[in-house]
């Protein structure tokens, strides 16, 4: 066993990405007062690095900079050093991102910032390495001049301090008597056409990333106006990522972008949020087009998730590492010789010529498998193309066999609530349109690992590792998990998800909410409180939170009759107009609430006999179909809504038979037993 000669504070952590720097020779603190105090007593100025535990350059430079003895004798001689984990702390990263994209114009982790003791920062920046290159100062050049600098020119280090604290106050949104309207959700619409790469799908140049709340509001653009650019924009990102080499082919599942254009070559590691996200939009792709070939990438998923994130007890890990051996994409890649041998020359040549396996390669001499230039016939999704569509499953399954054999990358396995909910999302969605129960299971048992596991006297908590809970959760958190209530209840019907999520609903909106300008803040009333509190309307990798809460508390406003929801959200439309108007697509997730408010919506109310077969079959006809702009309220009883929607407890069932009232906009017409009809009536745009 290979000593390590070096342990720093980090040691007592359970952050999978701060133990990885617990035997640094630098002298790492957590954040928190131990850190700061020591920067004020010994009058040093505090270097924080943020980064997470599959980040493949907050691994080079960490093998670079922080394990090596000269560069951590310098950094311990001058400065206090601190390091977090992005995805258990992101209301710091949030706020010293959106310091290092003032100061630099880009963003990225590792992220890199000198601040005072006062928690102040004078310089920021991503990645150093340890010699120039690249155009980039060394590591060791960057901390020696700032320290002087710091150290000699103290007037200049306040100046900057202070120009950082007036650009944070001025980042604050105050309310617009302006509001947003229909003309914004066009304006995303546009905006989204001018960003689209009509030759390989997606959005933006490389490096290319999936961003599926686009997708999300495309679809449900396309629905709501018939606007087929939205629907041909969705499918052909979905095809080309799906074929691409973003897709792992062999064990299935997500990477978190592509390096090039095309989808070819991904950056090899794979994020829990990135495949839950994308679950849910291959699964309403499937909604909406009935093509198999959605269908089959959600099965696929859904057999990633549970082989290799998911633990014993239902919850999921967070993120599988790029690197193995510290190779990026080592695990994932393969030589022709490995293919051939695995395979043998007759199916080896056809697994070959199917998934573009070549003696020369398509990356770095190996081979990425990927199916751009043979994308799978309809005879083969649906399994009609008997000989060729076996042969090809046996040969991913022995490619699958020999991968394992290999060293497996590094797994981060905390267990985060927002991106444990997402997947609750994913898997509750796919219970109902797949019609899976197991799929439903796993949804409920996530949520009862949440449920058990990350509250603390009654506070949701954000991380859970190796039997430790910690950190208040965030807006995010809260947010995702009302989200996950609400399809669990669209899946199940089980009126106590919709009576947990306007509960949790209820404490968002006392932890997060600004009173005086609106909207949520990031962390709660009761958390630490930084240099800025943040509150953000873009989506970033994640749909952000306030997006989400907005489109929730619309659904739960429609859902309960609780119209100070949607009040709520009313008010967020004059917080958030100056941000969204210069910008409407990139909070793509947030122009979902505008979709349901300024465009016709659907409420329906079913009263029946749970045994009733008249009831079953228009329920599942219902789970199955896409009608994003409808919520349905279903009980045996119109006692059953007495707590959670009063505005149905009035309802009367006709004649015993199963009974439908379709409302559109709070507007209700004659109830029906005719549920043929009132299916083509629900579903009519």
């Amino acid at each position: 066993m290979v000593s390590k000669p070096f342990s720093n504070r980090l040691i007592d952590e359970k952050s999978p990405y701060l133990l990885q720097h617990a035997h640094n020779p630098v002298n790492w603190y957590p954040w928190g007062a131990a850190a700061f105090e020591k920067a004020k007593s010994e009058q040093k100025p505090i270097f924080l690095s943020i980064g997470y535990s599959t980040c493949h350059w907050c691994h080079v430079m960490a093998h670079e900079s922080f394990e090596d003895p000269e560069t951590a004798d310098l950094l311990n001689e001058r400065f206090v050093s601190i390091k977090v984990d992005r995805e258990e702390r992101p209301d710091i990263d949030s706020v010293y991102m959106k310091v290092c994209q003032m100061m630099t114009g880009q963003g990225g982790w590792p992220l890199n910032i000198f601040m005072t003791p006062d928690s102040i920062p004078f310089y920021a920046g991503t990645y150093f390495p340890k010699e120039s290159k690249y155009g980039m100062p060394s590591f060791t050049e960057v901390m020696t001049q700032l320290y002087d600098r710091y150290m000699d020119d103290p007037e200049h280090i306040q100046g900057i301090t202070e120009k950082v604290s007036q650009a944070l106050k001025q980042t604050v949104q105050e309310k617009s008597t302006d509001r947003l309207t229909e003309m914004h959700v066009e304006q995303a619409m546009k905006q989204l056409m001018q960003q689209y790469d009509a030759e390989n799908g997606g959005f933006g140049q490389a490096p290319k990333f999936p961003q599926p709340q686009n997708l999300m509001f495309l679809l449900r653009y396309y629905q709501t106006t018939r606007d087929r650019t939205a629907i041909h924009m969705v499918e052909k990102t979905l095809q080309a990522m799906g074929n691409g080499g973003i897709y792992d082919q062999v064990g299935f599942g997500f990477a978190r972008y592509a390096t090039d254009e095309k989808w070819l070559v991904p950056h090899f590691e794979k994020m829990l949020y990135d495949n839950a996200l994308l679950l849910t939009t291959y699964l309403e792709a499937y909604q909406v087009t009935k093509h198999p070939y959605y269908k089959r990438i959600s099965e696929q998923v859904i057999q990633f998730l549970q082989r290799e994130m998911a633990n014993e007890k239902g919850g999921f890990y967070s993120a599988i590492d790029a690197d193995s051996e510290g190779v990026e994409g080592k695990y994932y890649v393969w030589n022709n010789e490995e293919v051939m041998e695995a395979l043998g020359s007759e199916v080896g040549a056809l697994y070959s010529t199917v998934y573009g396996i070549t003696p020369t390669g398509n990356f770095e001499g190996k081979n990425i498998p990927n199916r751009m230039d043979s994308p799978p016939t309809l005879a083969e999704l649906e399994n009609r193309d008997g000989e060729r569509a076996r042969l090809l499953e046996q040969a991913r399954l022995k490619l699958l066999a020999t991968r394992e054999e290999r060293v497996y990358p590094h797994v981060d396995d905390k267990i985060l609530t927002a991106w444990n909910a997402m997947t609750m999302v994913a898997l509750a969605k796919a219970g109902r349109v797949l019609q899976n129960p197991n799929y439903t299971n796993m949804a409920e048992r996530a949520l009862e690992f949440v449920e058990q596991q990350l509250f603390q006297d009654g506070r949701l908590m954000a991380r859970y590792r190796d039997g430790e809970i910690k950190f208040k959760a965030y807006l995010d958190d809260y947010a995702y998990l009302i989200w996950a209530y609400i399809e669990l209840y669209e899946t199940t019907f089980s009126l106590r998800y919709l009576q947990k999520a306007k509960k949790l609903a209820e404490t968002m909106l006392d932890l997060f909410w600004d009173s005086e300008q609106g909207g949520f803040y990031l962390s709660g009333k009761d958390a630490e409180q930084l240099i800025a509190r943040d509150k953000e309307i873009y989506d970033g990798a994640l749909p952000s939170g306030n997006g989400v809460a907005a489109v929730m508390l619309v659904r739960l406003a429609h859902l309960t009759g609780e119209t100070i929801f949607r009040d709520d959200v009313e008010t967020m439309y004059h917080t958030f107009f100056q941000d969204v108007s210069r910008q409407a697509s990139a909070a793509a997730f947030f122009m979902q609430s505008l979709l349901w408010t300024e465009y016709p919506t659907k409420e329906i109310v079913i009263i029946g006999a749970v045994d009733d077969p008249g009831r079953q079959a228009l329920l599942t006809k219902l789970q199955q179909a896409f009608i994003p702009h409808a919520v349905i309220l279903v009980g045996e009883h119109p006692d059953d809504f007495k707590t959670v929607a009063p505005f149905a407890a009035s309802y009367k069932q006709i004649a015993n038979h199963t009974t439908v009232y379709i409302c559109e906009n709070f507007s209700c017409q004659a109830p029906t037993t005719d549920l043929d009809l009132a299916f083509e009536h629900i579903i009519e745009n």
